[in-house]
């Protein structure tokens, strides 16, 4: 009997592009309700869209998989349906086979078509157009060069994430920022993938639970947040592109955020990053395993291990694919604002702004202005939802040998990817939001209704809603494995 130790991996075919999609200095920018300015005036750093396309090991293309890492914050429903339309036909893979992954960056700009007649939205429309076509190439490019390869899967921690639901000592409410005692998912996991001919690194996947939400109102700046110094640090060791994909970050911030410093920014993407190498250094030789190759008599008896080639077996485990796109029935609050109150209430403090200004009275139109900003959002969720008690929400799976991926609508609280990895111990779990958008927008646990916070009330969904998601992937997750 062989003394040895398996690595979860997945033997697939990959290719990878990236590059740069910074829109111009001067669109539109104002994604805060607190922000005084409406226009970007410079680049922190680039935005970067990530390209993975992956399909199964035995060459067969009918399942391969497109998936896009885009720093962004999110995109609503009509320009996100013109984006993955504009990118299939520029492509030619079926929209269904297309999964964009935001970074959810807060310091971007806010590309809604809503925005086109204020300041800096006149250049929205010619931006998304473009960048639907930069990601259309980059798919192309991903998809040519298509190789054998094997991704290796490590878990490290980081402690930038942290939960961001404080109770004020000033107020007894609660609002949105560090909380000490919070409980927070440190967890990191990290992918590998490395081309199986030259074994060289084509790309590193990182999976982490935390809002981009570092520079705020203040900012002016374009920028990726922390997720760029991030893919500085960790593309400087590894010379191949980083695919960040979004954990359940719902309740999930760093330490410290809301600034206007962009250092602060880097420190905490540096953080993150050199937790993301401590891990990617500790990954095994793709296609091998640790064996124990018996004992030495030294001074000591010392037993040997070292890495050897892993068998057919395993390796046909490893190249399994399977994929499902599900669908659950979830119920709608009963409370979902109505349209026309939404419009008359916008119509109010719109109002409200043009007397506050008049008045040169900069505080209270400048709080108007936030709550404006807030019905114009709350618009945005009801219009694009599906009439009746309850939304049919859709998420997909693919299990890629070891190894689960799945894509997830929506913001959802970290107890979901806390819940699945303690369920699934020893099973890579690549949790992945904000997957083609929001159109649920949060999912609060249960726990987390009724105290007046802000994820509950930008919520569309039900109480409950939650644990329903996670039981039924549980349960899908238990079947498959």
């Amino acid at each position: 009997m062989t003394l040895s130790q398996s690595f979860p991996q997945s033997r697939c075919r990959a290719g990878v592009s990236a590059g740069d999609i910074t829109p111009p200095v001067g669109i539109y920018h104002r994604m805060w309700g607190a922000a005084k300015h409406d226009r970007s005036t410079g680049v922190h750093r680039p935005l970067q869209q990530t390209t993975l396309a992956l399909a199964p090991a035995d060459g067969d293309d009918s399942q391969l998989s497109v998936f896009i890492g885009l720093d962004h914050c999110l995109f609503w429903h009509r320009e996100m349906s013109d984006l993955l339309e504009a990118v299939s036909a520029g492509s030619g893979i079926p929209v269904d086979r297309i999964t964009v992954f935001f970074s959810h960056t807060h310091a971007a700009g806010l590309m809604g078509y809503e925005r086109e007649e204020l300041p800096g939205g006149e250049l929205i429309r010619d931006y998304l157009k473009q960048l639907g076509e930069i990601l259309a190439e980059s798919v192309r490019t991903a998809v040519s060069r298509l190789t054998p390869a094997t991704i290796a899967y490590e878990t490290g921690r980081c402690n930038l994430a942290q939960n961001r639901d404080l109770v004020d000592p000033e107020t007894g409410d609660y609002v949105c920022g560090y909380r000490p005692s919070g409980i927070a998912d440190a967890s990191v996991l990290v992918g590998r993938i490395s081309d199986n001919a030259t074994k060289q690194p084509l790309l590193t996947l990182v999976n982490y639970a935390c809002h981009p939400t570092t520079l705020a109102w203040d900012n002016t700046l374009i920028s990726p947040d922390y997720v760029g110094a991030m893919r500085e640090v960790i593309e400087q060791r590894t010379a191949a592109p980083t695919l960040f994909i979004q954990g359940a970050s719902g309740d999930i911030g760093p330490r410290e955020g809301f600034v206007d410093d962009v250092e602060v920014a880097d420190r905490n993407g540096r953080q993150l990053g050199y937790a993301v190498l401590s891990a990617w250094e500790n990954l095994p030789p793709a296609g091998q395993r640790f064996q124990y190759t018996g004992a030495v008599i030294s001074g000591a008896t010392i037993g040997t291990w070292q890495f050897a080639p892993i068998d057919e077996g395993e390796a046909r485990e490893q190249s399994e694919w399977k994929e499902q796109t599900l669908t659950l029935d979830l119920p709608y609050r009963h409370d979902l604002p109505e349209k026309d109150k939404l419009l008359e209430e916008r119509a109010h403090w719109t109002e409200k702004e043009r007397e506050a200004l008049d008045d040169d009275d900069a505080k209270t139109a400048a709080d108007c202005r936030a709550i404006i900003e807030r019905c114009t959002r709350r618009l945005t969720r009801v219009e694009s939802l599906t009439p009746g008690e309850t939304y049919p929400y859709r998420w997909k799976y693919w299990k890629l040998g070891d190894a689960i991926w799945i894509a997830l609508d929506g913001e959802h609280y970290n107890l979901l990817q806390r819940e699945l990895r303690q369920k699934f111990p020893g099973v890579p779990i690549v949790v992945g939001t904000l997957a083609n958008g929001s159109h649920v927008w949060y999912l609060p646990d249960e726990h987390s209704y009724g105290l007046g916070l802000y994820q509950e009330t930008a919520s569309v969904l039900a109480r409950g809603s939650l644990e329903m998601l996670i039981g039924n992937i549980a349960d899908t997750l238990q079947e498959l494995l």
